[in-house]
């Protein structure tokens, strides 16, 4: 007895991952596969892309905070830095 992947070597009408809607196309499924590996590839670069925007606006944000004067509540001078 050999593995699944001999037997799906030589029936791949009955692999199940040779089937779309219900028809068995090959052809088909592998152009699906590769389609969805280009979607992932692209949602793999947003997902960086938008990862350096939020570690930026993040570091803007921590730059900016530690640059911040405002009136001193009790006295009124403006020397309390926050």
């Amino acid at each position: 007895m050999g593995e699944w992947s001999d037997y799906f070597e030589d029936f791949p009408e009955e692999n199940p991952a040779n089937w779309v809607n219900g028809r068995f196309d090959p052809a088909l499924r592998a152009k699906i596969n590769q389609q969805e590996g280009e979607y992932a590839v692209a949602d793999a670069k947003a997902n960086a892309e938008l990862r350096r925007m939020i570690e930026k606006a993040k570091r803007e944000t921590k730059a900016r905070s530690l640059l911040v004067i405002e009136d001193c509540p009790q006295c009124g001078l403006r020397e309390l830095n926050t």
